[in-house]
């Protein structure tokens, strides 16, 4: 399991090419499927986004941070009481990330 995770890592830094990265990607899934059964069935459904990676070389790291951020304002401003005091503060927790603490 192990080896065929670091395979895993392995084609996503290496690929340079989107229809080889794509052919080796089913090869590799077929492959783990017994062992990884449901992250195979996760990049199946995501099949296309993934393979995007091999073109465009892009993920979605800062839209999840920015998910990330706004979630922890979210458990530290319970019991705002209007939307505008929670957008304030988003705003300067985003611009002040400190502002919180974290």
């Amino acid at each position: 399991m192990h080896s065929l995770k670091e395979e895993f890592h392995a084609l996503f830094e290496k690929s340079k090419d989107w229809a080889k990265g794509t052919l080796k990607l089913i090869d590799l899934l077929k492959k783990a499927e017994p062992y990884y059964q449901k992250s195979v069935t996760t990049i199946k459904r995501w099949f296309g986004e993934v393979v995007g990676y091999f073109e465009k070389r892009t993920t979605n790291g800062v839209v999840e941070g920015i998910n990330n951020k706004l979630k922890l304002l979210k458990r530290c401003g319970f019991g705002f009481r209007n939307f505008n005091n929670f957008e304030i503060r988003a705003l300067l927790f985003w611009h002040f990330p400190n502002i919180l603490g974290h």
